[in-house]
């Protein structure tokens, strides 16, 4: 998925205060792109994944025990959590304010923008966004899962399974998250009831059935007490499972990785500075699927020029060998005439170049969709332009119908269209490879994002 979701820490300003001068939520002692950077050094050791739920099932509170429990948050941070709180007139630190940073989010108590936050343990770094519940801001719970690893679908125990945990339950199987958990919360609010938890995980668990759900597991939890966040609960002995900081840190995600397709969208071409002595070309890009190495014969794409790969640089040095998601700088053998767009593959596996596309669009945009009109299309690395020839259904989503003769996509809707490009684009069905499966969809007139899509199909 090409959604614009690079990390950023969107709640603080690198100082330790929040955009509007309340002290909230400081980084952890270094910048947002600093820690970004240092996490993703090590890619199989990082997880990224996303919160989602309905309002007030507490994907904030449970983000903030589990940054707490963890002791992956410094005194001076939760000093300032119990003095907003106090401000609040509230009895207890507030968890919920170490990812609810803006002035909106804080007086109304809802989760409205993606709020990053990165944190590690001895086993494993993690990349986490609190994605907000409303369903207003359901586009930016497709945002924050558009590159996650995992899902974490938030429950409250007293409600049950509602429309927006439904919703957000489908979009994630819907971006291909290979992992779901569904956290049953709030469980001291029902006397940490067995039975309340296995209803509630029977009814999640038939509702998946109907959808492409790879791996699903049930944890019953209380963020405001702890209750297996971090550490196993004496207060519900009957559950047998792991805690949720636990699984996050075994759940296994190596295998979700394409390695077999390369794919390495060119995205920078780097040529030596004025001073420089030696000519040195090199080929920015993240690795989008496949492992590369050092004498392997590439095929440029749409040129069709084959050569080999020279060299590997990383920001340590150079390797032997690239694998995603690592951002490198790729050397060939022969100069040839590549630039920012263009696609590294193999000879023998190419992605497919197409000018009409069959994808199942996001709709963001407050505008609605108008087939006809004409949209600016980013994917990877590659713009073109693109037309919505044809609006074939919207798809309800929480009976999972499609509803055909609709005439366009309001926000938040979902549906499925065939779009038609200016210049031909190299893509992979989504299921395959959601990077080069995905695009976004950019209105021209005022740059506004309009929609996330996934690739069905490629004519």
């Amino acid at each position: 998925m090409s959604v614009p979701s690079h990390p950023t820490d969107v709640v603080s300003n690198g100082n330790g205060k929040s955009a509007e001068g309340e002290v909230i939520a400081v980084p952890l002692g270094e910048s947002a792109q600093e820690a970004f950077r240092r996490l993703t050094e090590r890619p199989a050791d990082l997880l990224r994944f996303a919160t989602a739920g309905s309002v007030d099932d507490g994907k904030s509170t449970l983000i903030g025990r589990l940054l707490y429990d963890s002791k992956s948050i410094f005194e001076d941070q939760y000093a300032a959590i119990e003095q907003a709180s106090q401000r609040r007139g509230e009895d207890a630190p507030n968890l919920a304010l170490l990812t609810d940073g803006l002035r909106a989010e804080r007086e109304q108590g809802i989760t409205i923008d993606v709020a990053y936050r990165y944190f590690a343990t001895p086993k494993r770094s993690f990349i986490l966004a609190d994605t907000p519940g409303h369903p207003q801001y359901t586009r930016n719970m497709v945002t924050g899962a558009s590159t996650a690893n995992l899902a974490l679908v938030l429950v409250d125990a007293r409600n049950g399974i509602v429309e927006q945990s439904r919703r957000h339950a489908f979009l994630a199987t819907l971006l291909r998250v290979p992992h779901l958990v569904l956290c049953v919360n709030k469980m001291d609010l029902v006397d940490y009831d067995q039975a309340v938890f296995e209803s509630i995980r029977e009814e999640f668990e038939q509702f998946a059935s109907r959808l492409d759900v790879g791996d699903l597991t049930s944890i019953p939890v209380s963020a405001l007490n702890g209750d297996n966040v971090v550490t196993r609960s004496g207060n519900m002995p009957w559950y047998e499972g792991s805690a949720l900081l636990h699984h996050l840190e075994e759940v296994y995600i190596a295998s979700d990785r394409n390695l077999t397709d390369v794919r390495f969208p060119v995205q920078y071409v780097i040529r030596p500075r004025k001073d420089s002595h030696h000519d040195y070309r090199g080929y920015a890009g993240t690795v989008a699927a496949g492992v590369l190495k050092v004498g392997d014969e590439v095929e440029i794409l749409p040129s069709g020029l084959t050569t080999r790969i020279a060299a590997i640089d990383t920001p340590t040095g150079p390797v032997e060998e690239c694998w995603p998601p690592m951002s490198v700088v790729i050397r060939l053998t022969e100069d040839v005439d590549i630039s920012r767009g263009d696609m590294i593959c193999r000879p023998n596996n190419q992605p497919t170049m197409s000018q009409t596309l069959d994808a199942t669009l996001c709709w963001m945009a407050d505008q609605p969709l108008q087939p006809g009109r004409r949209y600016a299309i980013k994917h990877t690395t590659r713009w073109s332009r693109a037309v919505v020839r044809t609006l074939h259904y919207r798809i309800d989503v929480n009976t999972m119908h499609r509803e055909e003769g609709v005439e366009s996509l309001r926000r938040n809707d979902i549906g499925r269209v065939t779009l038609r490009m200016t210049t031909p684009l190299f893509v992979d069905e989504y299921r395959r490879n959601r990077t080069t499966g995905g695009f976004i969809l950019v209105d021209e007139g005022n740059n506004q994002t309009v929609a996330a899509g996934m690739i069905t199909d490629a004519q």
